[in-house]
């Protein structure tokens, strides 16, 4: 009975913690249902030259980008200062704020009855708001679960986050493609997309109840001192036999502080971050890229006074390259523009909602897989493979676009790569994110190395409508040409994880620093 209820115990403060997966999910692809109303309310009545309009419109759709940066960014330092459960707190209570903001940017001005496309940045501010909440969530969510999992156990218990995040962008393609079909395409441009925003409320505000029914995760209280709390809460996980010993285990792990040798690379992340951010804001105020490219500049000058032969360094840059490539190999463009892209294969509006709901069944079809063999097979080879498969599908929808071949294969081609993502690089990189780094430096090296992944998901979102818009590159490769870019980097990442990534099944959160000694 005590490991039936330690069980259910764990299971229940999992599917709590998942539930801000879930709103990552949600609030990530509601804008894939909205990409043309935003355009026809926003940005055409700017009457803007082609190209600025379509800088603009990656801008706009890709905006709540800049808050999971940041978002990312300081989740390390909140979760690390206040706890897991208090980060998850301010993030329930970012996505509630940001679906009433985002739902009617006039508000304080006037009722959202009127198309005025002069509050497009009060958008922008209020999507970056969500996309704080994303950010902080992204990073503390399958962190609290890995910290309260067995070992057995984590792999398939992380992955479940994964699960919620698909299940949560199932969920809001139903959700447009309802509240689309309440009206005509000129009331879903005027006040459809609206609706779409404003239902992140419903799941923003059970996350902010069901948080307090959850505790702390135990590796916190013991690390602030509170080893009476910290031991209550892993026997109720683990029993108290094995509670004892972990709490030794975790206590040793952390008398041994190994932070001191990552701070430079913390600062120097952090610096990168901030220039980088606030290149992001100058651009989106001058419309200049030259902005963007002289905060990375100064940044790289900055990499320069930065020794990289070291242990702090190798478990900085290994989390940074595995958030990357998770986002170079390009599925938010799918998440994100799966509509639009059905448009361009010669699907109506409500068929292309039709399908993106078929990409998300199978994106949460394949995640289950990942769910029920990461633990088993391990991580490294789920990687490689899903890498491999993603690969071939993107150079293949590549070729179709190209070739101008049948919209049945570029279907194929595209749900082909969903489902290789799902396997592996949706669940798997945020099970190795969340357990690969040693207990004492955990919170800060997952906050750079997420905040990365939105760094890399904001330039792949932001640069995919400039590619595939581009006159040139439409009359060469007729919206082929971005598909065979990430079909490449999907290559990058098999060899990354063949070479360089150390598998972690089976190992305990206390091993890991040992790990990367060797």
């Amino acid at each position: 009975m005590k490991n039936e209820a330690s069980k259910s115990y764990t299971i229940g403060l999992t599917v709590i913690a998942t539930l801000g997966g879930l709103l990552f999910g949600y609030d990530t692809a509601v804008i894939s249902g909205t990409v043309e109303s935003l355009r026809h309310f926003f940005i055409d009545p700017m009457g803007l030259p082609t190209n600025e309009a379509n800088a603009m419109e990656g801008f706009v759709i890709s905006s709540a980008l800049i808050g999971c940066i940041f978002g990312a960014a300081i989740a390390g330092w909140v979760s690390q200062q206040f706890g897991r459960k208090k980060a998850l707190f301010a993030a329930a209570i970012l996505f509630l704020f940001a679906a009433i903001g985002s739902a009617w940017p006039e508000i304080g001005y006037h009722m959202p009855d009127v198309q005025d496309h002069t509050f497009v940045y009060h958008f922008v501010f209020y999507r970056i708001i969500g996309g704080i909440g994303v950010g902080i969530a992204s990073m503390v969510s399958p962190m609290y679960i890995a910290e309260i999992a067995p070992p057995e156990k984590r792999g398939s218990l992380v992955a479940l986050n994964q699960f919620a995040i698909i299940f949560g962008m199932l969920v809001v393609y139903f959700v447009n493609y309802f509240i689309a079909k309440q009206g005509d395409t000129q009331w879903l441009h005027a006040m459809g997309w609206r609706w779409m925003f404003a239902s992140l409320a419903i799941p923003s505000g059970l996350f902010f109840v069901l948080l307090f029914f959850a505790p702390e995760t135990p590796r916190w209280l013991i690390m602030k001192g509170h080893k009476e709390k910290g031991l209550d809460i892993l026997t109720k996980l683990v029993g108290s036999t094995a509670a004892k010993k972990e709490m030794d285990e975790i206590q040793y792990s952390f008398d041994k502080d190994e932070t001191a040798s990552l701070k430079p690379y913390y600062k120097f992340m952090m610096t990168w971050l901030v220039l980088f951010v606030v290149g992001l804001l100058a651009l989106s105020i001058s419309g200049v890229p030259s902005a963007l490219e002289i905060s990375m500049i100064c940044s790289f000058i900055i990499a320069l006074f930065v020794p990289i032969r070291s242990y702090g360094f190798l478990i900085i840059i290994t989390g940074v390259l595995l958030s990357a490539f998770q986002q170079f190999v390009g599925i938010n463009v799918v998440l994100y523009y799966a509509p639009e892209i059905f448009k361009s294969m010669g699907s109506g509006t409500d068929s292309a909602l039709l399908q993106t709901i078929i990409v998300g069944i199978i994106n949460l079809s394949f995640t289950v897989l990942a769910i029920m063999t990461v633990d088993k097979f391990g991580r490294k080879p789920l990687l490689i493979i899903g890498a491999l498969i993603m690969a071939v599908s993107m150079l293949g929808l590549g070729t179709s676009f190209s070739q101008n071949l049948n919209g049945t294969l570029k279907l194929i081609f595209m749900l082909t790569y969903t489902a290789g993502f799902a396997m592996s690089w949706g669940p798997v990189c945020w099970v190795m994110l969340a357990e690969i780094f040693p207990n004492s430096v955990r919170s800060s090296v997952m906050s750079i190395a997420v905040a990365a992944q939105w760094v890399s998901n904001f330039l792949i979102s932001w640069t995919f409508p400039i590619m595939d818009k581009n006159e040139t590159l439409v009359n060469t490769f007729n919206h082929g040409f971005a598909y065979w870019i990430y079909g490449a980097l999907s290559v990058l990442a098999a060899i990354f994880v063949w070479k360089f990534l150390p598998e972690t099944k089976g190992k305990t959160l206390e091993d890991m620093e040992q790990l990367w000694k060797k």
